[in-house]
């Protein structure tokens, strides 16, 4: 049997887990805290295609389909709703914008609709009053960022996967043919080791020779109490002004979930923990209100951060090392991979087990810095 370790319990590890024990791996899943703690529980749950590097689509669409199939494969709701995908715009410039990715898209498989002035008011009333047009995905939309890792990897031990939470500092090193990783929860040996260790994802990789730059930053997030449910797509922005950049989204429940337009903040990788700033709200409120003015009026009842990790491209890390045979990288996201993360875990099973992967992965390669 292939004995595969993972390291990092969050939406990228936790899926890939999952896919390598149904292929039938031997798998540990190491978290240095709780599983779905880190990174996934930053995010604010978009499952969105539109404004992709296009490079990222062939994963992007793969995820989709796994996403579609998430509540058969789990075993449980992870509360993936298709509601679709809005991206408003408000100035000439954005609209070019969104015109050249339409097409450049296009040619990715990916079709958006352009909506007009009167067609978002028709279609989506009480939405961006001023918007000027939109893009719209109908088969993208959201899911429950609290509820999908752990989905993931309570699928992946139903399969014989090992779980060790709470692993503490974790030392990893090569070993003969294969893997040790030290941890305080004892010290475990494999053939193959996987690093999903998100925003501490380049210091694994460094202890092997793998260079990328990356840094740790944290988004702001926040809720509303609950008001009346009439928003049902995602609603997010085109534009060139990253203080205008927000996005949101309305639960089953009533509650406006927001984000953007507030700068992340730099995050000391030890402990590792970031902070959201009040002082930083009123501003991310009133970008959010160009979205949904109804929001102007409800109260704000929790604003929560995480720790991200952003390499220096804006792509992630993703394949084979460079220097170590049975090292593979899955880190890097750059707060945008709540949508990829099935597919991550689909395809890094596929590329470990099978030796080879449909999806295209040299955009991501980790030697791409080495120059």
């Amino acid at each position: 049997m292939l004995k595969v370790i993972i390291l990092g319990g969050g939406l990228m590890g936790a899926a890939t887990a999952f896919f390598l024990a149904r292929r039938g791996a031997g798998v540990t899943l190491i978290e240095k805290r709780r599983i779905g703690g880190g990174a996934s529980i930053a995010s604010f749950g978009n499952c969105r295609r539109t404004a992709r590097h296009l490079s990222q689509l062939p994963l992007a669409h793969r995820s989709r389909r796994v996403w579609g199939e998430a509540a058969t494969l789990l075993g449980r709701d992870v509360e993936f709703r298709a509601t679709g995908h809005l991206r408003l715009v408000y100035e000439q410039d954005s609209l070019a914008d969104m015109r050249a990715h339409i097409e450049a898209a296009r040619e990715w498989d990916l079709h958006l609709d352009e909506l007009s002035a009167a067609e978002i008011r028709k279609r989506f009333p009480g939405l961006g009053p001023q918007a000027i047009a939109a893009s719209y995905s109908p088969e993208d939309g959201s899911a429950n960022p609290r509820l999908v890792a752990p989905a993931f990897a309570d699928a992946a031990s139903r399969l014989g996967t090992t779980i060790v939470e709470e692993a503490g500092e974790i030392r990893c090193f090569k070993d003969g043919g294969g893997f040790c990783v030290e941890t305080d929860k004892g010290r475990f040996a494999g053939d193959i080791l996987v690093n999903c260790a998100g925003a501490w994802g380049a210091r694994i990789a460094g202890q092997f020779g793998d260079a990328v730059p990356l840094e740790a930053k944290g988004p702001q997030m926040g809720v509303t109490e609950p008001l009346p449910h009439r928003v049902i797509p995602v609603v997010g922005i085109w534009t060139r002004n990253h203080a205008e950049g927000a996005y949101l989204r309305q639960v089953e429940r009533g509650n406006i979930i927001f984000g953007g337009a507030a700068e992340r903040v730099d995050v000391d990788l030890d402990p590792g923990f970031a902070h959201a700033d009040p002082a930083r709200l009123p501003g991310q409120l009133r970008a959010v209100a160009r979205l949904l003015p109804a929001i102007a009026k409800a109260s704000v009842i929790r604003t929560w951060s995480g720790c991200e990790g952003y390499v220096r491209d804006g792509l992630p890390v993703m394949g084979r090392s460079a220097t170590t045979d049975g090292l593979y990288h899955a880190f890097g996201f750059c707060g945008h991979g709540f949508q990829l993360g099935p597919g991550v875990g689909e395809t890094m099973a596929e590329l470990i087990w099978e030796g080879r992967t449909e999806i295209p992965l040299q955009d991501f390669r980790v030697d791409r810095f080495a120059a």
